[in-house]
């Protein structure tokens, strides 16, 4: 599953559970925002998915089924491309 955020985690667990329903044997999702607010951590205890890969744009408290991939190198390249008026398409292609 793909997501631009994951607030509470509540339809990622849901949605790892219906695929599990079907014969999935691991559920993973990834999610560029991990706001992961009021009962997410609860949620990912519970449920049915076996991770979730985030980016640090936010911080979040560590938990065993979250990865986090840094976006640090990707935004210096961006901002060093822009101060030398630089192309940063090729960045996203």
């Amino acid at each position: 599953m793909i997501d631009d955020m994951v607030d509470t985690a509540g339809t990622m667990v849901k949605g790892a559970a219906a695929l599990k329903a079907k014969g999935a044997t691991s559920v993973m999702a990834c999610a560029t925002h991990a706001v992961l607010s009021g009962k997410a951590y609860d949620n990912l205890d519970k449920g049915d998915l076996d991770e979730l890969v985030v980016s640090n744009s936010l911080v979040s408290k560590s938990h065993p089924k979250v990865k986090v991939l840094t976006v640090a190198p990707l935004f210096g390249e961006v901002i060093r491309r822009v101060y030398h008026n630089e192309s940063v398409n090729s960045l996203f292609a």
